[in-house]
């Protein structure tokens, strides 16, 4: 029984073996260095990452990405794979990092590890025309809506309570806006770039941003796996490398209009 069970193994073993290295001919060399990354995202968070008419990721984060990419020598492919199957599988290992407006926060960095920011952000409220809401405080008793395990939810959560069912949270802003417009929830929460973004594709949505000094300044990250150093130390190079040539600042004008200035 047992040399018959090894004369079955055996094979089954060295198929396993030559499908493995099959499969890292596509991320890395014959040297076992890092050729090629897998970046996931969510591309419906314009001006960081959306898709062109030909289905193509295009944004701040994108443009960012090949430079890092340029600066590196490594190939990185962008997915649209949405936003909490994104945070699955970079946590996962199945994709080697994020790169989706990501905020930097002390709960993400019990799970993932972050390259040094490359954007600075603030959550604001957009709510309609005319609307009584003028500031944080005055969502009590009212409907929110919010893109799903971001900042944004958690800033809502705490104005309203951690299990309110006045939390209404969405895949995405665009949805969550919509709500707002739709007068299903009276504001929404999320980042100001995004937020100015859909008003300007929208001009007609007759929609107010209120930006309340409640809220926190946030640092985008591109994000990895904890502990996975290697793919860290690439990225916080090409990084590095973009900041000190102005690659950076031109990619963020170019979508914004404005030169950042990271503190």
């Amino acid at each position: 029984m047992k040399k018959s069970l090894l004369k079955v193994i055996a094979p089954l073993a060295a198929a396993s073996m030559l499908l493995a290295a099959c499969g890292s001919d596509d991320s890395t060399g014959a040297d076992g260095e890092i050729k090629k990354l897998v970046a996931g995202t969510e591309a419906t968070f314009a001006p960081f990452e959306y898709m062109d008419d030909s289905g193509k990721i295009i944004g701040i984060d994108s443009e960012i990405v090949d430079a890092i990419a340029e600066e590196t020598g490594i190939e990185i492919e962008m997915k649209h794979v949405g936003w909490d199957p994104m945070l699955e599988q970079v946590k996962n290992g199945e994709i080697e990092m994020g790169a989706s407006g990501i905020t930097i926060n002390d709960k993400r960095k019990k799970v993932y590890d972050f390259t040094e920011p490359y954007y600075e952000a603030n959550l604001v409220m957009v709510v309609k025309e005319g609307s009584d809401v003028k500031s944080l405080a005055d969502l009590k008793g009212k409907k929110v809506s919010v893109q799903i395990n971001t900042t944004g939810h958690e800033a809502a959560k705490k104005a309203l309570g951690e299990t309110s069912q006045d939390i209404a949270a969405f895949e995405n802003m665009p949805v969550a806006i919509m709500e707002v417009i739709n007068g299903s929830t009276a504001a929404a929460i999320g980042d100001n770039a995004v937020v100015y973004e859909y008003l300007k594709n929208n001009p007609d949505a007759k929609l107010t941003v209120i930006e309340d000094t409640a809220f926190e300044k946030e640092y985008y990250g591109l994000m990895v796996k904890k502990g996975n150093k290697e793919v860290l130390d690439i990225l916080n190079e090409g990084l590095k490398a973009i900041k000190e040539n102005g690659k950076l600042d031109e990619i963020v004008k170019k979508y914004t209009g404005v030169t950042q200035e990271l503190e």
